[in-house]
């Protein structure tokens, strides 16, 4: 009888550890995971960022167009999962200036003050046309001296950027796009990137990244395309830029 019962108590008892084992483990990684997302967005438990919106120029109130909205979703989701409070502020709204807090600033450049400003301080090396008198290449991005100029519906740009500087060290995350739907198509690529991102670049690294969305007409942001890393490019001072050009 007590062998019988030693025999049925040793693979249980193994049964027990091992669960317990791999529950350890797979808690261990999931730390883990957390740990490098959170030090990827700059978004300690408990710390507070900003997501920067400009407002629909179609509506009378302050609104946010649909796809920024849905944007602004995904990254509510992931600043949610880090333990960290989000604050929603229109472009045009006094902010202090970065560093001190991660930010996600979500937009069109040549309506987006606050984004416009960051491409001026930050991204140097990018400079994006206003359009003519009727409109005609709004939004067209010159970048290292090559054009990147959008054909609605069929193919549109959108640069997404992770930039440090300032005091504190924390995080600017950019999604400058040539139409709204680019800018949910740039959001939803670095949250479904963010683990192989992070690989890439490290907790403290900066990126600038030129995406393109594909017949945006039939797909929304869906069909989206690394067209290069323009980091080096973009990064570049004016006199800098200016001087490879004259040579």
């Amino acid at each position: 009888m007590d062998d019988t019962l030693l025999l049925l108590t040793v693979p249980a008892a193994a049964l027990i550890v091992g669960l317990a084992a791999g529950w350890a483990v797979r808690s261990a990684a999931a730390r883990r995971k957390l740990t490098r997302e959170r030090d990827f967005f700059g978004l300690p438990a408990g710390s507070e960022c900003v997501l920067v919106t400009h407002r629909d120029s179609a509506s009378a109130h302050w609104s946010i167009p649909r796809h920024d909205a849905l944007a602004l979703l995904g990254l509510a989701a992931v600043v949610e999962n880090c333990g960290a409070h989000p604050e929603v502020a229109p472009h045009d709204t006094g902010l202090q200036g970065f560093g001190a807090r991660t930010e996600f600033c979500v937009g069109d450049p040549t309506a987006h003050r606050r984004l416009a400003s960051h491409l001026t301080s930050l991204l140097p090396g990018v400079t994006v046309q206003p359009g003519d008198e009727l409109g005609l290449g709004r939004g067209t991005f010159v970048i290292g001296g090559s054009t990147y100029r959008m054909e609605p519906g069929a193919l549109e740009y959108v640069l997404l950027a992770r930039l440090t500087a300032g005091e504190g060290g924390r995080p600017v995350f950019l999604a400058a796009g040539q139409r709204p739907v680019t800018h949910r198509a740039a959001v939803r690529h670095l949250v479904r990137n963010r683990t192989r991102l992070a690989r890439r670049y490290g907790a403290e690294g900066q990126f600038c990244l030129l995406l393109k969305v594909v017949n945006s007409q039939a797909y929304g942001p869906d069909v989206v395309e690394l067209v290069a890393d323009v980091t080096k490019a973009a990064t570049a001072p004016a006199e800098v830029r200016g001087h490879r050009a004259a040579a």
